[in-house]
C-alpha cells in the first residue's frame, strides 16, 4: 500500500519506483526529470540528439608522411538549447609530445599533432585559435550562437604528419597506411552529460555521432584503398577484370582473389591516372576509417547475413604475402558474420560489408577491422570475431565507450565466448574465455580489481580498468543469461538493441530495459555485478542430514552472485549434478541452503564455477567423516 501511495503522489510507475534501488547519478537523475529518458529502460517523449553530416577530401601519397585534408560539416542542433560552444575532437594531438597518455611512448609514435590550417563558420572566414590546455579537444566560440532546431556550416582545412609507429593509425609499413581519427569532428553532445569534453587517452576508446559521411580519399596510382562505406564510381578506379571480380564479391559464396600480388606489381589493378580519387558513401554511422596500400593483396567473399530478405554482406581482406593465417581470413569473417546474425546477439548484421584489414592495432571500426596477423589461426579467428562482434557494440547501439565501456568491451567479449563454443566446442573455448578473461582479476587480490564495474572509465586506468571493461563485465552479461534462460535473455537483448541502436543508450538503459521486459525486478543482480566491488569466492560451510536428504549451505564470501553447479559424489561411485542459478542468491546474497533430495548417503561435495572460476577453491569441496 505505501509503494502504491507512493506512486500516485509523485507519478512513478512500479518499474520507476524499483529503479531507485540502484545508484542513479545526478546527470541521469536530471535526464528522468526532463523526460529524455524514461525508467523503463526507453528513451523518453522528449529524447533527442544531434547529427551532422560530413563532406572531407583526404590527400595521402605514400612514402610521403604529410596528410591533408579539407571538409565541410553541416551540423543540426536537434537539442532545446541555444549552441555557442561547441567541442571539437582533434585525436591526433595523442601524438603531440607532451600529450596526456596513460602511458609512455616510442620516439616514432611522436609527431607534432593534427594543425589547423584554416576554417570557416557559415562561409566566413573563422579565427582558429589553438588552445595551449588543450590535447584533443578544444571549444570553439561560434560567432553567432546556434539555436535549437537550427544548423551550422563549419569547414576546415587541416594536416598532419602520420605516426611512423602504428597503433590504431599510423604507417604499417613504408607504402601502407591506416588512417583513422584523422579528421576535425564535432563532439558529442547529448541529453544527460553535455558535451563530451574526456581527453582521448591512448589505453581508452572513443564516444561519437551517428552522421553521414562522404569521404574522398586521394591515392596515387596503383596503391588500393579500402574503407568504411559504400565505394563509389568503381568503375573508374579498377581495370576491368578487377573491377569484375570486385563486384562479384558481394554475391558470390566463394572466396575471390580480387588482386594478386602479380597484378598489383605489373599495375594491373588500378586505372593509372597520377592520382585516383576513392570516394566513400556512408549513412548514420558514427565513424570512418580508411586503409591504404600499393601491395596488400586483396580478397573477398559474401554470406547470407537475413535469410528473410536474403540480403548479403560482403568480407574484404588486405593483407601481405607474409602475413598466411590471413589466406583464410575472408572465411573466418563470412562465418562471423553470418553466426553474430542469426544466434548472438541474433540481429542481421546491420551494414554492406566489413573490411578486415592487416595491422597491428586489433581494433574495430565501423565496417573495418584492424587486426595483427598470428602463427597460430585459432587466435587470428578469436581476434577478427571479437572485433567484428563490436559492429553490433558500440557501433551499432552508440554507447559511450569512453565511460562506459563495458557496454561494449564486455559484450564483444560475450560473443566471442559465445561464438567461440560453436567453433571451437564448449570446452576449448571456455579455457580460452578463462585464461584472457578471467583467471587475472579472479586470482589478484589487489584493491584495483575491486572497483565497480559502473565506475566511468575515463576516471579509470590500469589492471582493473581493463578488467573491468571486458573480463568482468561479460561474465555478468552470462550469469544474467543463466538466470533468465536463452529465450528471455535474448527477448531482453533484442528489445535493448531496438530501442536504443543508432542511439546513446547509458547503463541504466539497458539495466531497466531487462528489468521492463523481463517483468522482474532484477536490481539485486545489477547490483551484486556491476555497482558493487563484490567477487567471486564460494565455499562449503555447512551439510547436514534432513528428512529427505541433505541440506547443503553455501557462504557466499565474495558477494558476486554467480551461479555454479554442486558436484554430488555418493558412496556407491555414482555423480549428481545439481546447477544453481543466480537466483539462488536473490532473498539472501551472503549464504544459500541447497536441498539436495537422495536416499543415498553422499561421499563428497564440490563447488564448480567453470567460467565463473573461485577466487578460493579451498574451500570448495566437502567430504564425509
Amino acid at each position: 500500500m505505501k509503494q502504491l501511495l507512493l506512486a500516485l503522489a509523485f507519478g512513478f510507475t512500479f518499474s520507476a519506483i524499483s529503479a531507485q534501488d540502484l545508484y542513479i547519478p545526478r546527470d541521469m537523475k536530471r535526464a528522468y526529470i526532463k523526460e529524455t529518458r524514461s525508467k523503463d529502460g526507453r528513451p523518453g517523449k522528449n529524447y533527442w540528439q544531434n547529427s551532422a553530416r560530413y563532406n572531407m577530401t583526404v590527400t595521402a601519397l605514400p612514402p610521403d608522411r604529410n596528410i591533408k585534408g579539407e571538409e565541410t560539416i553541416v551540423y543540426f542542433n536537434n537539442s532545446p538549447d541555444t549552441l555557442r560552444n561547441p567541442v571539437i575532437k582533434l585525436f591526433l594531438n595523442i601524438h603531440k609530445p607532451g600529450a596526456a597518455r596513460n602511458g609512455g611512448v616510442t620516439e616514432d609514435y611522436l609527431t607534432s599533432g593534427m594543425h589547423i590550417d584554416a576554417v570557416t563558420h557559415n562561409g566566413a572566414p573563422y579565427q582558429w585559435k589553438e588552445n595551449p590546455q588543450s590535447s584533443t579537444w578544444q571549444s570553439m566560440r561560434l560567432p553567432k550562437p546556434l539555436p535549437p532546431h537550427d544548423s551550422v556550416k563549419l569547414t576546415f582545412q587541416w594536416h598532419y604528419e602520420i605516426s611512423k609507429e602504428s597503433g590504431r593509425e599510423g604507417m604499417i609499413d613504408s607504402t601502407t597506411y591506416f588512417l583513422a581519427y584523422f579528421y576535425p569532428r564535432i563532439a558529442v553532445l547529448d541529453d544527460y552529460n553535455g558535451w563530451d569534453r574526456m581527453n582521448f587517452m591512448d589505453s581508452h576508446e572513443f564516444y561519437s555521432d551517428f552522421n553521414d559521411y562522404t569521404v574522398t580519399i586521394n591515392a596515387p596510382k596503383n596503391y588500393v584503398v579500402w574503407g568504411t562505406g559504400t565505394l563509389q564510381h568503381a568503375d573508374k578506379l579498377l581495370q576491368p577484370e578487377i573491377l569484375k571480380r570486385f563486384n562479384s564479391s558481394f554475391t558470390s559464396d566463394q572466396i575471390i582473389h580480387v588482386a594478386t600480388k602479380e597484378e598489383l606489381a605489373n599495375g594491373k589493378v588500378t586505372t593509372q591516372y597520377a592520382i585516383n580519387s576513392w570516394q566513400f558513401k556512408a549513412k548514420n554511422i558514427p565513424d570512418m576509417a580508411f586503409g591504404i596500400s600499393d601491395h596488400y593483396l586483396w580478397d573477398a567473399g559474401s554470406v547470407v547475413v537475413d535469410d528473410a530478405t536474403q540480403r548479403r554482406a560482403s568480407v574484404q581482406a588486405a593483407y601481405d604475402e607474409p602475413s598466411a593465417d590471413f589466406k583464410h581470413i575472408v572465411k573466418y569473417g563470412k562465418h562471423a558474420l553470418g553466426w553474430f546474425s542469426r544466434h548472438w546477439p541474433g540481429i542481421p548484421y546491420p551494414y554492406e560489408k566489413t573490411t578486415i584489414f592487416r595491422g597491428f592495432a586489433d581494433m574495430e571500426y565501423p565496417m573495418m577491422v584492424n587486426d595483427s596477423s598470428f602463427p597460430d589461426t585459432t587466435f587470428t579467428r578469436f581476434v577478427v570475431e571479437h572485433e567484428i562482434a563490436h559492429t553490433y557494440m558500440p557501433f551499432y547501439m552508440g554507447v559511450n565507450e569512453t565511460r562506459y565501456g563495458f557496454m561494449d568491451e564486455g559484450w564483444a567479449t560475450t560473443l566471442e565466448l559465445l561464438i567461440g563454443r560453436a567453433d571451437l566446442g564448449t570446452k576449448k573455448a571456455e579455457e580460452m574465455y578463462k585464461q584472457f578473461r578471467v583467471a587475472r582479476w579472479t586470482h589478484d587480490n589487489s584493491a584495483g580489481e575491486d572497483i565497480p564495474i559502473v565506475t566511468p572509465g575515463d576516471a579509470l586506468t590500469g589492471a582493473g580498468f581493463g578488467n573491468n571493461e571486458y573480463g568482468k563485465a561479460s561474465i555478468g552479461y552470462l550469469a544474467m543469461k543463466d538466470l533468465l534462460g536463452d529465450d528471455l535473455f535474448k527477448k531482453c537483448l533484442h528489445a535493448y538493441m531496438d530501442r536504443w541502436h543508432g542511439k546513446h543508450p547509458s547503463p541504466w538503459d539497458f539495466f531497466f530495459t531487462f528489468n521492463d521486459v523481463s517483468g522482474k525486478n532484477l536490481n539485486w543482480f545489477w547490483n551484486s555485478w556491476y555497482f558493487s566491488p563484490h567477487y567471486i569466492d564460494l565455499a562449503i560451510s555447512n551439510v547436514k542430514k534432513s528428512g529427505t536428504g541433505y541440506d547443503v549451505t553455501i557462504n557466499n564470501i565474495g558477494g558476486m552472485t554467480a551461479p555454479f553447479d554442486l558436484v554430488i559424489t555418493y558412496e556407491d561411485g555414482t555423480t549428481n549434478r545439481l546447477h544453481q542459478t543466480p537466483a539462488v542468491w536473490q532473498t539472501n546474497q551472503q549464504r544459500a541452503t541447497i536441498a539436495v533430495s537422495s536416499k543415498k548417503k553422499i561421499k563428497s561435495l564440490t563447488i564448480e564455477g567453470g567460467i565463473w572460476m573461485d577466487a578460493d577453491t579451498s574451500n570448495n569441496t566437502w567430504a564425509s567423516k
